[in-house]
This record gives structure tokens, C-alpha cells and sequence, in this order.
């Protein structure tokens, strides 16, 4: 009997639910997915690190200009997963609360796929950007503040050491030209967060095959879980999912609903132990990490989704 399955995304603020419910006191592992919109807020500038005279062929001169950047969904062992995502930060400790609302975790970027939104034009003919990692990425230290019992905002400069290989729009695309550049995004302005309650727990943490080197072909298993924490979750985002789905009008009962329960497009038919795929469509605002004036990238956090079974068509879910 087919299976059909309901992708259900459940976000919420504990506090919204009854006083007996405890406030978040220690932020799970997991990994922060993240789409990039190409419109023009990411970049890499080459002015103050050009790149050399000669390096596309003999007459090319020293490039100085802005290539602007957009995100290439991410390969994975199971096409579209993510949702599109071209981003994956992960969170690699459990980060407890002290006394003053404070919890510290290790962050590492561990998957990258960004590509030129036009291709660059140069004496020796045009070439696509593609950026990706360059290599092991190095460990930064990200700071969790929490303001409520659920939620806050947090701090995280992320060191990158990422290659641009440039391929050629014409011609052989085995002639390809690599740049690897290293820098540290600083912390975004409008980082918040909030607490996530998974729509039921889970016996095993899922891992998802991502590709982590730019080749297109999925080498590295992640955890799939974003633990309890979303990126970007605050009270606005939470008041506008609620008003688009009608959980701010009272039912006969003269109560309202807590939850604002989103419903993913993405096909849902690859599960595990009931975890769902990514849906990067119907996330917050994006956050913008600068680097100086050499670099920018802006992208909007993807919410998790919990997958359960359709009440149209029951039946047994076996992972």
C-alpha cells in the first residue's frame, strides 16, 4: 500500500506553551542549513587581494572587480534533502546555559556550494565562478545568549578557507583555474534564535550524505538533526507564520493554537527514523556575515522538518 506522508514543520516557543513546560537550558549539536539568494548581497571582491596578471592566460590583466555570488544546491546521497540548501554549519558540542544565560559551542563550516550569478569576462574569454571548501576548515568558537527562557540571539565568526575554481563558458571544461582564499565572516547583526521541539523523538540520530569538496559527488555523512536550536527564529517570524496560517484567531473553544505548524513542499518520500528533509522556502530573514570590505555572504536559515504519517492514508512507517 503506498505511503503517504504529511511534511510537517513544528517550531515552538515554549513559552507559548503551558507553565509547566521548562525553559531551554542546554542548545543540542546538530547542523544550521542555509540557502544563498543571488541578489547581489553575496560576494567576494578582489580588490584588495587581486588576482594575478596572467592567471586566466597570458594577456589577461589583474582582476580587481566584485564577483557576485549565488547559491548551487548541495549534492546529496538523496537528490534534494536539503531543499535546496547550499550551506551547512555545523554546531559540534552540546552548549549548556551558566548563571548568566551564556552557552559556548565549536562551529565548523562543513559544506559550501556558491557559484557566479553572471559569468567573469576577460581577455582570454568568459568563466563561470564556482566557490566551495578549500580543504579541513578551521574550528571557531560560537557564543549562544539567551534573553528568554526559548530564545535570544547568538555570535559566530566563521573561519573560511574556501577555493574558486573558475571554468571556462567556452571550450573544454576539464581547463580549470583554482584560487583557495582563507578569511573569517564576521558575526551577522540580526542573529536570533529560538528553541525547535521536534514533532516526536527519535531512537537514532539520521545522517545525511552530503558532498563536502565541490565535485558533485557526496563523500561525508553529517548528523541530519538541528538539535533544539533555529537559527533566525524570533518573535516577528513566529507572529507572521502564525497570521499566515490562521492560528491567531481563537476556535470554538475561545483558545488558540501554540504551534504554527508549516506545511513543506518538498517530496518527503526518503525518510529516516522519521526525520524529514530541509525546506528553505518559508525560513526568516537572511543574516549577512561580512569580512571587511573583501567579502559578504547573506543566507536564509532552512527549518527542519518532522515527517508523520498522512491521516488520508495510514499505514506503517518502516525507515
Amino acid at each position: 500500500m503506498k505511503r503517504a506522508f504529511v511534511c510537517l514543520l513544528a517550531l515552538t516557543f515554549l513559552a507559548a506553551l503551558p507553565a509547566v513546560a521548562a525553559g531551554v537550558r542546554t542548545i543540542q549539536n546538530g547542523i544550521d542549513v542555509w540557502r544563498t539568494a543571488g541578489d547581489g548581497t553575496t560576494f567576494v571582491d578582489f580588490a584588495k587581494n587581486p588576482i594575478p596578471k596572467g592567471f586566466f592566460c597570458a594577456k589577461s590583466e589583474s582582476f580587481t572587480g566584485r564577483v557576485v555570488l549565488q547559491g548551487r544546491a548541495l549534492s546529496t546521497g538523496t537528490p534534494g534533502e536539503l531543499g535546496g540548501a547550499d550551506t551547512i554549519v555545523q554546531r559540534l558540542d552540546d552548549a549548556s546555559f551558566d548563571g548568566k544565560g551564556v552557552a559556548t559551542t565549536r562551529v565548523q563550516l562543513r559544506a559550501l556550494q556558491l557559484e557566479s550569478v553572471a559569468p567573469l569576462k576577460t581577455a582570454c574569454g568568459s568563466f563561470h565562478a564556482r566557490v566551495s571548501l578549500g580543504g579541513p576548515q578551521p574550528v571557531s568558537q560560537m557564543k549562544i545568549i539567551r534573553e528568554t527562557e526559548v530564545g535570544g540571539r547568538f555570535e559566530a565568526p566563521i573561519q573560511v578557507k574556501f577555493r574558486v575554481t573558475f571554468v571556462p563558458v567556452e571550450g573544454s571544461p576539464a581547463r580549470r583555474l583554482e584560487l583557495v582564499r582563507s578569511f573569517t565572516l564576521a558575526p551577522a547583526t540580526n542573529a536570533t534564535w529560538g528553541a525547535v521541539v521536534p514533532k516526536k523523538s527519535f531512537s537514532r540520530q539520521a545522517t545525511v550524505l552530503v558532498d563536502t569538496d565541490g565535485d558533485q559527488i557526496p563523500d561525508t555523512y553529517l548528523p541530519r538533526t538541528s538539535g533544539n536550536f533555529f537559527p533566525g527564529l524570533n518573535a516577528a517570524w513566529l507572529k507572521a507564520a502564525r497570521e499566515r496560517q490562521g492560528l491567531n484567531k481563537m476556535d470554538a473553544s475561545g483558545s488558540m493554537s501554540p504551534t504554527p505548524v508549516e506545511t513543506c513542499t518538498t517530496d518527503t518520500s526518503y525518510s529516516y527514523d522519521g526525520y524529514g528533509s530541509y525546506q528553505c522556502n518559508a525560513g526568516p530573514d537572511p543574516q549577512c556575515h561580512p569580512e571587511a570590505e573583501q567579502a559578504q555572504h547573506c543566507a536564509r536559515p532552512c527549518p527542519p522538518c518532522a515527517v508523520t504519517i498522512s491521516d488520508a492514508n495510514p499505514g506503517t512507517f518502516n525507515p
